[in-house]
């Protein structure tokens, strides 16, 4: 039975650290063996690491872990723990004289939600880990999406609560799975029931980003560089790095129909692609399903968090 989280692909588990009263934290997805992964960067102003290894040029096919973390640039620091812990079990790429585990991250910044100087670090990133597990399936303000909000436009005192979401799709044998971390500057849609779920506040209501972006005189500077939305795709199907690079870019349609504005110069919006390898799949069908589970996680992203908590 499929619990609509991404750790329905077989050998994926997932880990969640967070530090509730500093409202950060962090989400590790820990692969199987013999996976493959590939990564699409679609914002303007992303906070990555290992990103160019993923590359079809380059020569690392898998990766031992990855990251979707708050904590904007100091986030990083979180990878260096797992690092060692996953050196610790003896995982990773043997390079001769050791190992290197291959850890590619991307972060959100939450900074402004709560206390700017607690961010995830080295050990969250080793606790993470520990806590890693194959039936995982929280969702809302849990890891990654502790300190996550959206509709910024009219500053922090305008925003909703958003959180971590996850989906699945099946077709036969055929799973696909998102799991994305919703800190947009732009408003979140439920795609499939054609409604807008969060956004800015203003006088009690929720209006659109799109509507008052043009009336308010400023040059967005204190919104730069103060969102995004990362998130995973999971498949059990088999695709080299190049083939998995594409279902990467066809998962960002499944951001634009579920975030707008989407992929601005506030955002980093970075999205993995992963493949256990397990079955053989029509890349096309895999894309098009990727993007539809990762616009129905955007949007239990929204749904988990509500029925959490409000924003402090």
């Amino acid at each position: 039975m499929y619990k609509g989280y991404i750790t329905d692909i077989d050998g994926i588990k997932i880990g969640h650290a967070q530090d509730f009263d500093a409202g950060t934290g962090l989400t590790v997805l820990i692969p199987p063996k013999n996976n493959t992964c590939a990564v699409e960067v679609r914002g303007s102003a992303p906070g990555t690491r290992e990103t160019d290894l993923l590359d079809p040029i380059n020569t690392v096919e898998s990766v031992n872990a990855l990251i979707l973390s708050g904590g904007s640039a100091y986030g990083l620091d979180a990878a260096s723990g797992l690092m060692e812990s996953l050196e610790e079990d003896g995982i990773g790429l043997d390079v001769g004289v050791g190992i290197v585990p291959i850890v590619p991250q991307a972060v959100l910044f939450d900074l402004a939600y709560k206390n700017p100087k607690i961010r995830p670090d080295k050990n969250m990133g080793k606790v993470a880990y520990k806590n890693a597990k194959s039936d995982e399936d929280r969702q809302g303000i849990i890891g990654a999406g502790t300190g996550a909000t959206v509709g910024k436009i009219l500053g922090m005192e305008s925003v909703m609560k958003s959180g971590l979401g996850s989906a699945t799709l099946t077709e036969g044998d055929l799973k696909v799975s998102a799991i994305v971390a919703v800190n947009a500057f732009g408003d979140v849609f439920d795609y499939e029931k054609g409604i807008q779920i969060a956004g800015p506040i203003k006088d009690g209501n929720m209006i659109k980003t799109s509507g008052v972006m043009s009336n308010i005189i400023s040059d967005f500077s204190d919104l730069a560089n103060k969102n995004t939305t990362i998130g995973i795709v999971a498949t059990n199907a088999s695709f080299d790095k190049t083939r998995l690079k594409k279902i990467a870019q066809m998962t960002h349609d499944g951001f634009a129909r579920s975030i707008n504005p989407i992929h601005t110069g506030f955002d980093g919006d970075t999205v993995f692609a992963l493949a256990t390898n397990e079955i053989n799949a029509d890349l096309n069908v895999v894309g098009v399903m990727a993007a539809n589970a990762m616009s129905r996680a955007i949007a239990n992203a929204i749904y988990h968090t509500k029925s959490q908590k409000s924003i402090d």
